[in-house]
């Protein structure tokens, strides 16, 4: 859900949450093709909170960009699992000089209600928190900024 306009016109940081599997397959598709320095990610035991600070293409104003003939927009966002008992990392350096391209986000539900949220990165990487209950969020921190590269992600046939 975006939230109407900014005094100046611009629109209002997205701000979802993902509470069940159909939740979470939005929230996906609007971070599919963010990308992240690997150093960007936390996770806190304590808590029980795993982030990332991601930069998200703008992809619910890609048409409108298309339409306008105006450039494409990303965004600095953080995504954030709560409830997570562990995490698990595959392929996945933690340095500042690798930069990660998450993919997809996907639920995989256990028998006892508990879960494991899978994020699938280029590469063949994957991060898997376990989790107690869905609980996901995507909340955009900074206003929209053209891409460097004035195009949108694509993805060959």
């Amino acid at each position: 859900m975006v939230d109407a306009t900014f005094e100046d016109g611009a629109e209002r940081p997205l701000r979802l949450k993902a509470l069940d599997a159909d939740d979470l397959q939005i929230l996906s598709a609007l971070a599919q093709d963010a990308v992240f320095p690997a150093n960007e990610m936390t996770w806190s035991r304590k808590d029980r909170r795993f982030a990332i600070l991601l930069n998200r293409f703008r992809w619910e104003d890609a048409d409108g960009a298309s339409a306008r003939k105006r450039a494409y927009e990303r965004v600095q966002s953080v995504l954030v699992i709560e409830d997570v008992m562990a995490v698990k990392k595959h392929g996945v350096e933690k340095d500042a000089e690798t930069v990660m391209s998450l993919l997809s986000i996907t639920f995989e539900p256990a028998e006892d209600g508990m879960g494991r949220v899978v994020l699938t990165l280029a590469g063949d990487g994957a991060i898997a928190c376990d989790v107690e209950a869905l609980e996901v969020m995507l909340k955009d921190v900074t206003r929209p900024y053209i891409a460097p590269s004035g195009k949108a992600p694509s993805h060959p046939a």
